[in-house]
């Protein structure tokens, strides 16, 4: 993993904290492993919107915004209808995202 420090829990592995998919959404998460394990960050974004009713992004931007505590994290999500969103809490995230319409973006800061 790049610029993963030595030691640092991983959250990848774990179901609801660095991925989660379901009939909503699928969610991946990219960070500080504790804080993602802390607010469950992917599974959370799949709550919001199941039980407040927000759009991806703005689920994305809510769980961010709300859920994550002081660690550095980012994610990225795709719902059942195709759509991608993503986010994050730090100067940057390498990212891209490919359609079937042939839509295409790559990025790393804001």
């Amino acid at each position: 993993l790049m610029n993963k420090m030595s030691g640092r829990i991983g959250d990848s592995p774990l179901i609801g904290a660095g991925t989660y998919a379901c009939e909503v959404c699928g969610v991946s998460c990219t960070g500080e492993g504790e804080a993602i394990i802390r607010g469950t960050l992917a599974r959370e974004v799949a709550a919001v919107m199941e039980y407040k009713g927000l759009r991806l992004q703005e689920a994305v931007d809510f769980v961010i915004k709300h859920r994550l505590d002081e660690g550095f994290a980012g994610l990225i999500a795709v719902s059942n209808k195709g759509e991608v969103a993503y986010g994050f809490n730090c100067n940057g995230m390498f990212r891209g995202c490919a359609t079937e319409n042939g839509f295409m973006e790559v990025g790393i800061w804001e």
